[in-house]
């Protein structure tokens, strides 16, 4: 059974939540993160320690300790800035950055804490944490699952924002949703109003006498507005689950838009950065199974290749064949730096020239990186879409971002050129 096809726009989410970008993270980036907002904690140029140990010192140290792998001493530095009276915003980098630390030392239950607690209490933007490397680790873990499910459904715990935002994108995909809801209720209530006034004539009726109502006529009005009142609530109803499913596709589409990617030039990039320049095939399943795709694609290679295609090949459970330490594996050092998060590399993507040299860097295939998050989010897509956690799974993606077309094993070649239009068609045009 094929997986059904999802709507899939990478970076939405960045799109209608205007970027809070930290000003406290990681100082070598920060005129790339945060163009237009003046400095509140700035960096002294100074080496020399501060005299008077407050908040704001502790966290420039921290982060000062933290870009030089003294990750221990970093996370006491914002622990101490937490007990000396921090304003909102310096708490809240204490704690995000604490949870940084956290997941660098592979203590996932702690980065989860101090990440619910500055989402709850100090209005972290979720999408904050949906673009950060360093959370790489986490974002893999069932505690980012539960965290994320928490955000969606609008938890008391972490705040609304998350699920406002889904709901905004929620109501982009399907709109007049809120009139139809409006529309169930009203005839509802008037179904209800009718019903009360029908029962005193029913009852009438099947007590005859003179004057009395017509049975059957009676009965029948009775009949349809009940039957109104029972249709109409399960619309609402239905409506309601509707929109849960697909506030939590919105959610997957916006984790899987950030995954990273390595291109053949050992440039990193986040999906969402391949939009209107190829179109991405996952294939995800057993070795034997990816590597004879992987095998079977190049005889079509320079087909594929004038279609935009670009392979991205997901062993299952590869990251545990990966020799590597946790410092390793829990800060990925790309050729370039992933800094899609600031307005002022997303400027630079959006601009001729920076997708011209993306353009052509891209080659047939690409490698994934932190494969256990990726692992993570296509079993996730498989259980939604009734599919075996596990199974051989292909997604092929259009030029947009959107999924084309999904299903179990692996795909047909040759079916695919024959679907796929090349880049230079009208059709293809229409894709973007």
């Amino acid at each position: 059974m094929a997986m059904a096809a999802s709507s899939l726009h990478p970076g939405l989410l960045s799109s209608s939540i205007p970027k809070r970008c930290f000003y406290f993270r990681k100082p070598h980036l920060i005129s790339q993160k945060l163009p237009r907002l003046q400095l509140i904690i700035s960096f002294s140029s100074s080496k020399e320690a501060p005299t008077v140990s407050t908040a704001e010192s502790c966290v420039n140290t921290g982060l000062d300790l933290f870009s030089k792998r003294r990750v221990a001493e970093a996370l006491e530095k914002f622990e101490m800035a937490l007990t000396l009276d921090p304003n909102p915003i310096e708490a809240q980098a204490a704690y995000y950055n604490k949870a940084c630390c956290h997941a660098f030392r592979g203590e996932i239950k702690e980065a989860a804490d101090c990440l619910r607690t500055a989402l709850r209490d100090y209005d972290l933007k979720f999408s904050t944490i949906l673009n950060d490397p360093d959370l790489t680790t986490f974002r893999a873990s069932p505690e980012f699952r539960e965290l994320q499910e928490e955000a969606r459904r609008g938890s008391k715990d972490i705040g609304y924002g998350f699920r406002r935002d889904l709901k905004m994108i929620g109501e982009v995909r399907s709109p007049f949703r809120g009139v139809r809801r409006f529309f169930y209720v009203a005839l509802t209530a008037a179904a209800g109003i009718s019903l009360l006034f029908t029962i005193p004539r029913l009852i009438r009726a099947v007590q005859g006498g003179d004057g009395a109502p017509d049975l059957l006529e009676t009965a029948g009005n009775a009949g349809i507005n009940l039957g109104g009142i029972v249709v109409l609530v399960a619309l609402f109803f239905w409506d309601n689950n509707r929109e849960e499913e697909q506030l939590a596709q919105i959610s997957r589409d916006e984790t899987l838009s950030r995954l990273p990617l390595r291109l053949s030039t050992n440039r990193m990039i986040q999906l969402n950065e391949l939009r209107d320049t190829a179109r991405p095939v996952i294939l995800a399943g057993r070795r034997k199974s990816v590597s004879a795709a992987l095998k079977s694609a190049e005889r079509f290679r320079t087909e594929l290749i004038k279609r935009g295609v670009i392979l991205v090949p997901l062993v299952f459970g590869s990251y545990r064949e990966l020799v590597l330490s946790k410092k390793e594996f829990s800060r990925p050092m790309p050729a370039t730096p992933i800094a899609s998060a600031g307005d002022d590399f997303e400027k630079k993507t959006e601009s001729v020239i920076a997708k011209s040299k993306l353009k052509a860097e891209i080659r047939f295939k690409a490698e994934v990186v932190s494969p256990e998050e990726w692992e993570r989010w296509i079993k996730d897509q498989q259980k939604a879409e009734g599919v075996e956690p596990g199974e051989d799974v292909y997604i092929i993606l259009r030029l947009d971002g959107r999924v084309r077309r999904s299903g179990k094993g692996m795909p047909d070649w040759s079916q695919i050129v024959k679907e796929l239009p090349p880049l230079e068609d009208f059709l293809s045009k229409l894709e973007k």
